[in-house]
């Protein structure tokens, strides 16, 4: 396909993509900090390690602090699985703390891939959430969808979408469509297999009230060794 062709569907992908619900929300200005390693074991086997700062309220102040590991297998160039464990504290105002122990297991498949450089990944990703100051456990499913697009030498815009169901209800979630994230930046390569991906995320969050809408000046830091 020629790469005119392919950057007009992928922009129009794009468009789609970042089609976010719209509903009357209260608003709040974040500021979410990323680094993210893969350490490829073999040419097989990799272990992802990353940690992740979220200053809410206004960024004002730490709201959550995630970390998170993941073992994951090759079973091709455009497939890999992976399980993994997250420690999650979330510190909102007003409610108490809660404490996460994540257990999850995903799938990631390389969509698309032109000679242009323009790529589309999926990441399903299945969440076990036990908490310590809850009895019982909350399963989620995310489904992740990124595409990339060059704009100039080594530069690409980055695209995603990924909304979060609840598969039950518990005291930590209402089950169903809960959160809808849409981001949208650029990567900008540091040095060989490191790169660091600034942009704007909007974190839509479903609520049995008034929903809430998080717009987030959002940085990661990608390495690989």
């Amino acid at each position: 396909m020629p790469f005119r062709q392919t950057s007009y569907s992928a922009a129009a992908l794009l468009a789609a993509l970042l089609a976010a619900p719209a509903h009357a929300s209260e608003d709040d200005f974040n500021i979410w900090l990323g680094q993210f390693a893969t350490i490829n074991a073999t040419d097989d086997i990799y272990v992802r390690l990353e940690a992740q700062e979220r200053f809410t309220n206004d960024a004002d102040r730490l709201g959550q602090l995630l970390l998170r590991s993941l073992v994951g297998y090759r079973i091709n160039k455009d497939v890999n699985i992976g399980a993994g464990y997250a420690y999650i504290l979330t510190d909102p105002v007003g409610p108490a703390q809660l404490n996460e122990h994540r257990f999850y297991q995903e799938l990631n498949v390389r969509l698309l891939s032109t000679e242009g450089g323009v790529t589309l990944d999926s990441r399903t990703r299945l969440e076990q959430r036990t908490f310590e100051e809850r009895e019982d456990t909350s399963w989620r499913l995310r489904n992740f969808v990124q595409l990339r697009v060059p704009v100039s030498g080594s530069n690409k815009i980055v695209a995603y979408t990924e909304p979060f169901i609840d598969l039950n209800e518990t005291g930590v979630q209402r089950g169903g469509l809960s959160i809808w994230r849409n981001f949208v930046g650029v990567s900008i390569p540091l040095a060989k297999n490191i790169e660091v991906v600034p942009g704007y995320l909007n974190q839509h969050v479903r609520r049995d009230g008034q929903d809430r809408s998080d717009h987030t000046a959002n940085v990661n830091l990608f390495m690989t060794f």
